[in-house]
């Protein structure tokens, strides 16, 4: 039995799409009813669900008993000043108390997605692999520093006697909502947005991260991390791809760091009298001019019959699907 956190987010229903066509029993935390539209509900029919959250411990007691296997995918993405306290609390806290939790059931494997960000980036770019340091940076967003802290959680409880294994995803693409996460770039270029950033950063196909996860859970690998890296595009090849794919124009400006400097003020005052979440921060401004590729050798020398999605399939094949539900 494999519980999910976060089952219901852009990732963790993959993930349980995957278990559920290898004939794994599943169980997931949700905090509602509704679940996830871009996956068939003959998949979430399947799974066993658990009313609760990951900052209640009694619904995570609950959610364990019977269960061999986690995959911890649970967190909060954002780079809004708003919502970091809550983002700091379920990434790191939440994080403690599944890998306390799983400590006190003695469960069996543990596999937590962490993310790119929790390696750091730094402001010369460059290559990262396992066996970079964190270093403190401009360029570190809050998001990374929360999931570099949920981190130290999982590593203290390996230290502890864990069973568990690391997922560093670049950023996560595919079919999914557009109106939340990495997803919502397809929605910004579809609206034919004018701006493009000179950036490069790493990518990958949300089902192959989730293909990754299982993959890892049933390894007997341990203490170890692993970056889930596919394509290295710019930012400006990304969204014209995206372009592409959906009929509409091209990005044509580029956003200098000088303009994404007044861009996010902007979009800052904007917000503070709108009451909605600004398109552009000071954070993901930076991240947006960020030139960093990151290494995947080490995940592909242990699993070398796994390939990568083609990032240009995977920008088709969600485009496909978003313009079908419009």
């Amino acid at each position: 039995m494999v519980l999910v956190t976060g089952g219901t987010g852009f990732l963790g229903a993959y993930i349980i799409k995957d278990l559920v066509g290898k004939g794994y029993p599943v169980k997931a935390i949700r905090r509602s009813n509704q679940v996830p539209g871009f996956i068939g509900i003959d998949v979430f029919d399947k799974v066993q669900w658990v009313e609760g959250d990951v900052l209640d411990v009694v619904s995570l007691e609950e959610a364990m008993v019977g269960v061999d296997t986690v995959i911890h995918s649970a967190a909060i993405v954002s780079f809004g000043a708003k919502d970091r306290a809550k983002m700091y609390q379920v990434n790191v806290q939440g994080t403690a108390n599944v890998v306390n939790m799983a400590l006190e059931k003695r469960i069996r494997r543990f596999v937590h997605i962490s993310s790119i960000a929790a390696i750091g980036r730094r402001e010369d770019g460059g290559h990262v692999n396992e066996k970079t340091k964190w270093e403190e940076s401009k360029m570190n967003t809050q998001y990374a520093k929360s999931k570099y802290r949920a981190e130290l959680e999982v590593w203290r409880g390996m230290g502890e006697g864990l069973n568990a294994v690391i997922l560093n995803p670049a950023t996560i693409l595919g079919y999914g909502d557009w109106d939340t996460g990495s997803s919502a770039i397809f929605k910004t270029v579809y609206n034919e947005f004018k701006w493009y950033t000179s950036g490069l950063n790493g990518f990958v196909d949300v089902e192959d991260v989730a293909r990754a996860a299982v993959l890892l859970m049933e390894s007997n690998i341990s203490e170890q991390r692993f970056i889930i890296s596919g394509d290295h595009w710019s930012f400006r090849k990304l969204m014209d791809t995206i372009a592409e794919s959906f009929g509409k124009r091209k990005p044509s400006r580029l956003a200098t760091p000088f303009l994404l400097n007044i861009a996010w003020r902007l979009e800052k005052i904007k917000s503070f009298f709108t009451g909605q979440k600004p398109l552009l921060t000071k954070e993901s401004a930076r991240v947006g001019v960020s030139k960093t590729c990151f290494d995947n050798a080490k995940f592909l020398a242990a699993f070398p019959q796994f390939t990568f999605t083609p990032l240009q399939q995977t920008v088709q094949n969600a485009c496909s699907k978003y313009m079908a539900q419009l």
